[in-house]
């Protein structure tokens, strides 16, 4: 039910974010990297449980895809809704002690507690509460959270500033979180419709979602070609990311005429997976900025 390749996509990125924050005046601290990954982790899978608690009925009955469908724990085992809640109270529990332990000994800033607790509570509302995922704005939210607030807490933890430009510089990548979002939802979208999930996909017609996947897929890859002219992505990064531009032209042309989402998910990961590696190319360039091994130094 935590869904692990996701906490693992979850870590990819925080990584994207914290290499990105150490290329710009921050550092490569091995233990406030940990302890930020300690406090992440739990509260990311806190949200998938509560999510597996919210969705367990559209789960039984949807059609269920490696990338979509949830889990399917639940309806596998035959476990109660409420198993999955009690995982994502305690979750939730364990995940706000280690960041209270993280922020205590200076590992997380108190805008690094701020962007875990906008993950928790957005992510939270997703699925219950306003169950923002019911109203329309799921892909919204999850693409702000997963493609934008998720790296700039790795940029909080390398201590990189928090400014317009380390918006910015991830801004291309949230527009591709959303698409790939729409394809992720699609499979989902009859079972959906008979529980009143009323996500983008069940209020769509498919030829609006086909242009709003082409739209959105060619806005990313046109932010990462033209923002490092602006100085505002280092070129390293911005361009390697076009090299996966053949990748979303064909998630998008499957996009509704294929079951699975894969395509738009492996241009997902693949993205950031290149920036993780054209940061790291970057920082290495600028002289390695400073890396700090646990046994070196405190927090």
């Amino acid at each position: 039910m935590s869904r692990p390749s996701q906490l693992l996509l979850i870590l990819l990125v925080y990584a994207v974010g914290v290499v990105a924050g150490t290329s710009r005046g921050g550092s490569l601290h091995l233990t406030r990297t940990t302890l930020g990954a300690v406090a992440l982790v739990p509260l990311a899978a806190s949200v998938h449980y509560v999510n597996e608690y919210a969705d367990v009925e559209t789960d039984a009955i949807t059609e269920r895809t490696r990338f979509s469908g949830g889990s399917g724990a639940l309806v596998r085992t035959g476990l109660p809704a409420e198993t999955a809640l009690r995982a994502a109270v305690i979750a939730l529990a364990v995940g706000t002690v280690a960041t209270w332990g993280a922020s205590s000994v200076g590992a997380v800033t108190a805008r690094g507690t701020g962007l875990l607790a906008i993950v928790v509570v957005l992510g939270w509302a997703y699925s219950v509460g306003p169950r923002l995922v019911a109203r329309g704005l799921g892909e919204v939210t999850n693409a702000l959270l997963g493609g934008l607030v998720l790296p700039l807490f790795g940029v909080a933890v390398a201590r990189g500033p928090l400014d317009a430009a380390a918006v910015l510089a991830f801004l291309p990548f949230t527009v591709y979180v959303f698409a790939n979002l729409l394809a992720t939802q699609w499979p989902d979208r009859r079972a959906d419709e008979g529980t009143g999930k009323r996500t983008l996909p069940t209020r769509w017609s498919t030829t609006r979602l086909r242009w709003a996947h082409w739209l959105t897929t060619g806005t990313a890859f046109a932010m990462f070609g033209l923002f490092p002219l602006a100085d505002l992505l280092p070129r390293l990064v911005g361009w390697a990311c076009l090299l996966l531009a053949p990748a979303g032209a064909v998630a998008s042309r499957r996009f509704t005429r294929a079951t699975s989402p894969f395509p738009s998910v492996a241009t997902m990961v693949g993205l950031a997976v290149v920036q993780l590696l054209a940061w790291a190319l970057v920082v290495l360039a600028r002289g390695g900025q400073r890396f700090y091994p646990p046994a070196v130094l405190g927090v």
